[in-house]
């Protein structure tokens, strides 16, 4: 029995709340897939590049959850007891 037989014939076992999970899963496995395919389309050039990209895949293979331009900004500003905010409102007025 291949391996796709195997797996079609343990899947039938299942409740359908367990199948759901599966789905769930092979989702989060694709994706995963695809950011990676995509990662390996960057290759950095020079040295400090080269630095910075290893401790970024060394964050990733740890777990952490890296943060878009809008959670930097709002950590900084929590940082910096929201610095960044009241030089915000001075500019606007």
């Amino acid at each position: 029995m291949g391996k796709e037989e195997e797996l079609l014939e343990q899947w039938r076992k299942l409740t359908p709340e367990k199948q759901q999970k599966v789905f769930e899963l092979v989702e989060v496995l694709k994706s995963e897939s695809q950011t990676k395919l995509s990662e390996y389309d960057f290759v950095p050039q020079t040295l400090l590049a080269k630095k910075l990209w290893k401790i970024r895949q060394r964050a990733l293979t740890a777990g952490l959850q890296l943060l878009n331009e809008d959670e930097i900004a709002q950590e900084l500003t929590a940082r910096r007891g929201g610095y960044l905010e009241s030089i915000d409102r001075t500019l606007t007025l």
